[in-house]
């Protein structure tokens, strides 16, 4: 009997269209409302489905928005981030939430008007009702009423001291979220309104919400606007910022120092130094040193990224004389060399100034700087004439010489009298080691927006630098002895033992020693021998056998490893990672979560108050993005965020942290990883879900690592058995098989 196949329902079938988005919108009062939206539909004939619905007149006046902590407005803009299953709500129109609240906050009920600037602090977060109350001139409006409107309320603020506090606080707030759009210059704002905000900063020191804003538009202004530069800068000094640092509040000392890196930022390089001479003046460092960094709690991430700013543009205060050459002709430049002589040799006498002792005194004097290292014996000077390090090499050499006199003589007539020709020319090392420190310590290059790393030791002493220099130069000339290197080739000899010391000094910093005693004490520990170990060490660890079978054994093994790895990368997108949004006031940045589904076949995504301290449950994030929908994963400077960030396109350390997920036609996730480590992860586990090549650093140290761990495990058994490069020969075959036993 045949059988008859009934014919399948193709709407069954089929999925649904793309175009089609299953939503759930709520309306006050009433059951939320199952709906599919149809994408290509305009937004207003939507809104209209809706409204009728629910038998609602004049659809103009109400929009749709997100039912979640956000509050965010739909619009044509952005409604493609909409997800299947997200939760919507009707809602009164941008423009008409924009006048009532315009109306609200001038109201003449304390109450009233408080929880108006309340509801104006929230929804100024949106940039579509942001545009819409910035119509309405609302900035002038706040401005207003920071200039006089509060003097209003300042006879009440004895009995009403709560109330008054609360709406400047959201005042404040509802500006700085509105500024932070970048729809209106801050080149608009009078002298009044800065005095005002500046007044604050002392006015209100007891009031945190309130000093944290005044502070974040003193940096704003100070950040965007050269003019609302030179005003701020007339109206809050020094040393009314540091009482703020000398509180228990980490947030308020953060954006105090934020503060005073703006104004160090973009001052004027004839003025950059004068204030850095007044930090020192107002004992800055050891206010930094006493209540931040050895204060009985931890640092945060944004205190971390201050401190770094400052540690920064401090040492860029280098980059005059780095790259300043010497003028041989210049009598005071030539002086400090003739000092460098006098303090090591100490002549006391003077020839006389009769023509033969002048000859006398210039043999004498080649002599001496011959002693001393450096290259041109007749001219010294024109050592100095290589930019970098230009004067900052001398500078080092007169500090230590000063400074540190004993040690200063000592390596010099230690050098200058040897004769197995191992002596290290103190000239020429210190014009090299300069060059190299200011190469570690980036001198000269901008801060990066995302880095964190400063180091503690630089905060403990008003010349860090240059005692920098003179712990490193007795290091270079410790480790010069050691490696027995001669001055005979000295560009030879410099290359090896200035690798050598800069991976002392590396390895030092990377402990991120806590003063420069302690920076000198790791360093005693990192002896030649001692960095001999350690590259010996590494090298045993990620050992590259070179036999064929061993290279047979790795390429069988590899496949295994690297599988392990994808698992290992997966696994780690299935936990997540928290990401920073960057924007133009970093501290007030948002946060946002994502992570991949169990099942690696969803990306859940969404944004976060705060940094959270675990993992964050997928049910938490709103946002969906199917692993099949994505067609690219990009880095660097093909990222669409970093071709619309001019700022941020500049920012090396940004670019290498930047990648971004293509899907759709136009629809794209952007990242800034937190560190490179998270961002070989993310980038090797995304290729991984794509079906393509893990191709990271951190994958090749992972297989390199993974690899020779394997293959020592392996090989356990044939310790001190040396392995053939080639198999054993096969013997010949026996003359017969007699020997051969058959079991049938």
């Amino acid at each position: 009997c045949p059988v008859v196949l009934a014919p399948v329902n193709s709407s069954v079938a089929m999925p649904p269209p793309a175009d089609i988005v299953k939503v759930a919108i709520e309306w006050p009062g009433a059951y939320p409302k199952l709906m599919e939206i149809d994408q290509k539909k305009p937004l207003s004939s939507i809104i209209k489905e809706v409204c009728d619905g629910w038998s609602l007149a004049n659809h103009d006046q109400f929009a749709l928005q997100h039912a979640d902590s956000s509050n965010f407005y739909i619009t044509e803009k952005n409604r493609n981030e909409i997800k299947n299953g997200a939760i919507l709500r009707l809602t009164t129109s941008p423009a008409q939430n924009a006048q009532q609240l315009h109306e609200r906050i001038q109201s003449s009920s304390m109450d009233a008007k408080l929880e108006a600037l309340k509801d104006l602090a929230n929804y100024s977060r949106d940039i579509t009702f942001a545009q819409e109350f910035i119509n309405l001139d609302g900035i002038s409006l706040l401005t207003q009423m920071v200039e006089s409107g509060t003097e209003r309320y300042q006879k009440l603020q004895k009995i009403m001291k709560p109330c008054f506090g609360d709406m400047l606080s959201f005042t404040l707030t509802a500006f700085v979220e509105l500024m932070d759009h970048g729809i209106v210059s801050w080149d608009t704002f009078s002298v009044a309104f800065i005095k005002k905000i500046a007044s604050y900063v002392n006015k209100f020191a007891s009031d945190i919400s309130i000093l944290q804003r005044s502070l974040a538009i003193l940096e704003s202004m100070v950040l965007n606007s050269h003019d609302l530069y030179q005003k701020v800068a007339q109206e809050i000094t020094i040393g009314q910022l540091i009482p703020h640092l000398q509180g228990t509040d980490q947030e308020i000392q953060t954006y105090t120092i934020a503060v005073i890196n703006a104004l160090f930022l973009k001052a004027p390089d004839d003025k950059r130094q004068e204030m850095a001479n007044i930090l020192a003046q107002k004992q800055l460092r050891s206010i930094i040193l006493t209540h931040v960094i050895r204060a009985q709690r931890a640092i945060n991430n944004e205190m971390a990224h201050q401190l770094y700013v400052l540690q920064v543009l401090t040492f860029n205060l280098l980059e005059d004389r780095m790259m300043t050459k010497m003028d041989p002709q210049d009598q005071a430049q030539r002086d400090i060399i003739f000092e460098l002589r006098r303090i090591a040799f100490d002549a006391e006498s003077e020839p006389n100034n009769s023509s033969g002792s002048i000859e006398k005194r210039k043999s004498m004097y080649t002599r001496d700087y011959k002693k001393l290292g450096f290259i041109n014996h007749v001219n010294p000077a024109m050592d100095f004439t290589q930019t970098p390090p230009g004067m900052l090499a001398l500078d080092n050499m007169l500090y230590f010489a000063k400074h540190h006199q004993d040690a200063y003589i000592r390596i010099v007539l230690e050098n200058s009298s040897r004769e197995d020709k191992h002596e290290c020319p103190f000239g020429r090392s210190s014009i090299e080691l300069t060059k190299m420190l200011c190469e570690i310590l980036k001198v000269g290059e901008l801060p990066s927006e995302t880095c964190n790393d400063f180091h503690p030791m630089f905060f403990t002493h008003d010349r860090s630098f240059e005692e920098f220099f003179c712990i490193c130069i007795q290091l270079l000339n410790k480790t010069w002895k050691e490696m027995r290197a001669t001055s005979e080739d000295f560009n030879k000899a410099r290359k090896r033992v200035m690798q050598v010391v800069k991976e002392q000094i590396m390895r030092a910093l990377t402990t991120k020693p806590s003063s420069l005693d302690q920076f000198k004490s790791k360093l005693q520990n990192l002896s030649y021998t001692e960095i001999l170990k350690i590259r010996q060490s590494e090298r045993m660890n990620q050992e590259d056998f070179q036999s064929r079978p061993i290279l047979e054994l790795k390429e069988k093994i590899q496949p295994e490893i690297l599988e392990l790895i994808k698992q290992q990368r997966l696994n780690r997108l299935v936990e997540g990672t928290c990401f920073r949004k960057l924007n133009s006031r970093r501290r007030q940045d948002k946060f946002w979560y994502c992570r991949l589904s169990p099942n690696h076949k969803v990306l859940h995504y969404g944004d976060l108050e705060e940094s959270p301290q675990g993992e964050v449950p997928h049910d938490s994030l709103q946002d969906k993005l199917p692993v099949a929908d994505i067609k690219a994963v990009v880095t660097g400077k093909d990222c669409p965020h970093m071709k619309e960030k001019g700022a941020l396109k500049q920012n090396k350390e940004v670019l290498e942290l930047a990648f971004s997920i293509l899907y759709d036609s136009s629809g794209q996730l952007n990242f800034i990883a937190p560190d490179k480590h998270e961002y070989c992860v993310w980038t090797d586990g995304l290729n991984a879900l794509l079906g393509k090549d893990m191709l990271s650093d951190l994958t090749r140290n992972d297989l390199d690592t993974l690899l020779s761990m394997e293959i020592k495990l392996r090989l356990l058994d044939l310790e001190n058995i040396q392995i053939p490069d080639a198999p054993p020969p096969i013997p010949k075959e026996p003359s017969n098989y007699d020997f051969v036993y058959d079991c049938n």
